[in-house]
């Protein structure tokens, strides 16, 4: 299957999962502590088990690393480099909040590196979808696609966007010192999705995150012609399995940012 054909069939999937998230988002929201203190709810297991299973008809040769089943025990081995990475409920704590900047996010690694990802905010319906190489389009509810792609920066008149729920000292002091024109607070993998279609310039993270919450929305923003490394400008990497999948500092970026 080439990856235009498997990039519609994980949005397929996307959608399911985001169908089931609103089940739950409209009804009580019962909250559990992970082992690392991290909140998940039931929407996040029934979402987590929907898309691993859908992605197991679809590709059962590939293994998957997801946040859930990472966390229940399952780490299949993925020392080939093509493996996928699901985060089923991105943004957890602004789903318990109730403000919508949630997303189901499932990326495609080979070679350790995002070529394919796919962005769904479940509350809107838009999904940002693309393949690496390949160009990068939102879906909105109705299936209705529209290409995007980031803009070239002006250093001067920088649009920054970063974490509504994961503010820190080290960040608020990265941005004095950046001195942005304007500032954007958003959650989960949404803040990738505005730098992808041009609508940001620069997400910079010094907080910590996890390989499956950053793969899908890196995918697309490379999709769209956008960069991202780490902090001090080498490659992002992934495939950490030794190092719990835990991702280092990184700045998600249009170009000339």
């Amino acid at each position: 299957m080439d990856k235009q054909s498997l990039l519609n069939e994980i949005i397929l999937i996307a959608r399911e999962a985001s169908t089931l998230i609103l089940k739950y988002y409209d009804g009580e929201i019962a909250v559990d502590d992970k082992a690392d203190g991290s909140p998940v709810t039931a929407a996040d297991r029934a979402a987590d088990k929907l898309i691993v299973a859908g992605l197991k008809k679809l590709t059962p040769e590939i293994p998957i690393i997801s946040e859930e089943g990472f966390a229940a025990g399952a780490n299949p081995d993925i020392s080939g480099g093509t493996y996928w990475l699901v985060d089923p409920l991105d943004g957890t704590k602004e789903f318990i909040k109730r403000n919508g900047d949630f997303t189901v996010n499932i990326a495609l690694l080979e070679k350790f590196e995002p070529v394919l990802g796919v962005v769904l905010a479940p509350v809107t319906g838009l999904a940002s979808a693309g393949v690496v190489g390949e160009g990068a389009f939102d879906e909105d509810a109705d299936g209705n696609r529209k290409k995007i792609s980031v803009r070239q920066a002006n250093p001067e008149k920088l649009t920054v966007v970063a974490s509504r729920s994961h503010r820190s000292p080290e960040l608020e002091e990265y941005l004095a010192k950046l001195k942005p024109a304007e500032s954007i607070s958003r959650g989960s993998a949404l803040k990738f999705c505005l730098v992808a279609r041009g609508e940001a310039d620069l997400y910079p993270r010094v907080g910590p995150t996890c390989e499956w919450d950053t793969a899908a929305g890196q995918a697309v923003l490379m999709a769209a012609g956008g960069i991202m490394t780490a902090f001090d400008g080498t490659p992002f990497r992934y495939g950490k399995a030794s190092e719990r999948f835990l991702n280092g500092m990184f700045i998600a970026k249009a170009p000339g940012a």
